[in-house]
């Protein structure tokens, strides 16, 4: 005798753009009978076609399921979604893109009105979505009790994160990694830029800089225990008073391959700031320091 497959979550995702749909998709794929709704009704056909209910209002679509999970364009959209909503007694779990502050407030906001808060912040894009090993999390915070009732389930389209209680957390995480990312694609753009006048092939230096970048990569985590320690120097093989020394050069440089200095002056000009203060002997963590107002 076999026993029974374990019944699967039953759910509603409110938001049906390109990263809502194709949540959609993976919890239809695993068999999670899925209510959903959007402000244009039309995005819904398809989804309605693969075996999704569809609700004429977002009032309907929360009251099918204990289990809702947000998907739309900012807070401003979801707090308007909403507003005619019954939560009483719902799990409600926020993907939308927000701020910590927003994040906050909406918990409180649910709790006010009888919900469990938990929100989140997705590190993928769509075509990454229910794709396994593609790489794709999302950052969980709120109530650890409602993320691990719920871990299977949100653990369908991507792998799955929690990192605290605080309510914010998920949305600093998901910024803090992405304000990396663009001042990685920020130094990327200023390298293409010094060649692009010249007879070199972008394509030929393409692997040189990605090698570099996951070269250097590891150093946050020195940088992580500095700051962790409030040790700044020693063990530093490069001091900020040389690195300074040397930022003649990349200027330049830039200047005679007629490239603006706009994405790299701001940051010189903080290493020359933190170096005059009396921290040339450190590394370049103390340039954090600066930017916390």
């Amino acid at each position: 005798m076999t026993q029974n497959a374990p019944e699967k979550t039953s759910l509603t995702l409110l938001g049906l753009g390109a990263m809502g749909t194709a949540l959609a998709r993976a919890w239809l794929a695993a068999g999670h009978p899925l209510t959903v709704w959007n402000r244009t009704p039309t995005r819904a056909e398809a989804l309605a076609a693969e075996g999704a209910r569809v609700a004429g209002t977002a009032a309907e679509a929360v009251a099918a399921n204990t289990l809702v999970v947000v998907c739309l364009l900012d807070d401003a959209s979801v707090g308007e979604a909403l507003a005619g909503a019954d939560l009483a007694g719902r799990d409600l779990v926020n993907l939308t893109t927000s701020t910590p502050a927003e994040a906050r407030a909406r918990a409180d906001r649910a709790r006010e009105r009888g919900a469990r808060y938990l929100d989140g912040g997705i590190m993928a894009v769509p075509p990454m979505i229910g794709v396994p090993k593609s790489g794709g999390y999302v950052f969980y915070s709120g109530s650890r009790e409602l993320f691990e009732r719920h871990r299977t389930t949100l653990g369908v389209p991507a792998g799955t994160t929690y990192v605290g209680e605080d309510a914010g957390f998920a949305a600093l995480h998901d910024v803090a990694l992405l304000s990396a990312m663009y001042g990685m694609f920020a130094g990327a753009a200023h390298a293409f830029a010094l060649i692009r006048k010249e007879d070199i092939d972008p394509a030929s230096l393409a692997p040189l800089l990605a090698d570099w970048l996951t070269a250097m990569a590891p150093s946050v985590h020195e940088t992580a225990d500095r700051l962790r320690s409030g040790r700044y120097t020693g063990g530093v093989v490069s001091n900020l008073a040389m690195q300074v020394a040397g930022t003649p050069t990349f200027l330049t440089t830039a200047e005679e391959q007629g490239v603006s200095t706009e994405l790299l002056g701001p940051y010189f000009a903080l290493m020359r700031r933190r170096s005059a203060e009396g921290g040339g002997e450190e590394d370049l963590t103390g340039v954090i320091d600066l930017l916390v107002r």
